[in-house]
């Protein structure tokens, strides 16, 4: 009975100890929480993964090719949640919805859950891609650099 007994506070006393730290646990997220809800957006862009660096974030935004919400922003910019941003990517440019603020760096595996292209931008995006390749077949290049002979040829006919 003794032993038991004994179970039973030795199980009590884990659950309280867990459930104390829970409690720290979830103390700490509602810091953690409070504390995301001010981060730039130079930062976030890095931690999203956007651009490599925070200096190349900074740049773009401060550039003007990141629109937030539809308008030209600053770096130091605070960034919340659902809204919009445009961000180019290389020819393209792809329209995000913001649904996670971290400031710091994660992987790449946690950080799909950060943010949401929308399936406007992401037509629009394969529309292009399409376009370019058709294109490529349109204007062909030649196998090799033109030699002396050929470029006087060329800027002969420019010239003309």
């Amino acid at each position: 009975m003794i032993v038991s007994f004994r179970m039973y506070e030795y199980t009590l006393n884990r659950v309280k100890y867990t459930a104390s730290i829970l409690k720290i646990y979830d103390l700490k997220y509602q810091q953690v929480s409070q504390f995301m809800e001010n981060v730039r957006i130079d930062k976030w862009l890095w931690a999203a993964r956007v651009f490599k660096t925070r200096a190349n974030a900074r740049e773009a935004v401060q550039a003007g090719k990141i629109h937030y919400n539809g308008q030209r922003t600053k770096p130091s910019k605070i960034v919340e949640l659902n809204a919009t941003l445009k961000v180019p990517a290389g020819f393209d440019t792809k329209e995000l919805i913001i649904r996670e603020i971290f400031d710091k760096r994660r992987s790449a595996a946690l950080v799909v859950g950060m943010y949401e292209e929308t399936p406007e931008s992401i037509e629009k995006r394969e529309r292009n891609a399409e376009a370019r390749k058709l294109s490529a077949f349109h204007s062909p290049k030649p196998d090799s650099k033109p030699d002396k002979k050929q470029r006087r040829q060329i800027i002969h006919l420019k010239h003309q």
